[in-house]
């Protein structure tokens, strides 16, 4: 099967419950069995697209069209203190020319949420719910104490974690051949 296009879903891990969020209308049945719920992305496609790409390291999205029970629960949960620091997906679903999913989502971005504000307005009956979302990802969360050293099993026990569908993270691979080498400074007269 050719990919015709594709979908963007965005798995949220929050304590209480797994969110399961799709730039679309309507619930989208993936082949796991999960259901997908639609949203509007209002805000921050330009990071989204480059966090997709790998080249950023925090991903800012408004998202609106929220249904009430997903936007309580996250209230909830962000009144608890357990939204910061949760778990945040962006994944691709590739799709034919029906818009029938073909393989299984690729992970693209993984973060934890950083930062998270919530607008609710009324107009006559209806409430709608935006919320602003703010992710940082793994080369953010890189960062150690000061005077610490990473080490190559921790990091890439971390990259695992973090991004489970992506290569392991060989930024610190050389630090165990490095713990005993003296540098000479050159000379000069």
């Amino acid at each position: 099967m050719t990919v015709k296009s594709i979908r963007l879903l965005f798995r949220f891990d929050f304590p209480s419950k797994t969110m399961r969020l799709w730039d679309g209308s309507g619930p989208y049945l993936d082949l796991a069995g999960d259901i997908w719920k639609g949203i509007t992305i209002t805000e921050g496609l330009d990071t989204i697209e480059a966090a997709l790409n790998g080249e950023a390291n925090r991903l800012f999205m408004g998202v609106s069209g929220i249904p009430p029970e997903i936007a309580d629960l996250a209230w909830q949960d962000h009144e608890a203190g357990d939204v910061i620091g949760s778990t945040v997906q962006v994944l691709i679903q590739d799709c034919n020319e029906d818009d029938d999913p073909v393989g299984m989502p690729e992970a693209r971005f993984t973060g934890k949420v950083d930062d998270i504000i919530f607008d609710d307005s009324v107009t006559g009956e209806t409430v709608s719910s935006t919320v602003m979302i703010e992710c940082v990802g793994r080369f953010d969360l890189r960062a150690v104490t000061s005077g610490r050293v990473i080490s190559d099993a921790d990091q890439k026990a971390r990259s695992a974690t973090l991004n489970p569908s992506a290569p392991p993270d060989r930024i610190a691979e050389r630090v165990p051949k490095l713990q005993d080498k003296t540098i000479g400074w050159p000379r000069f007269r």
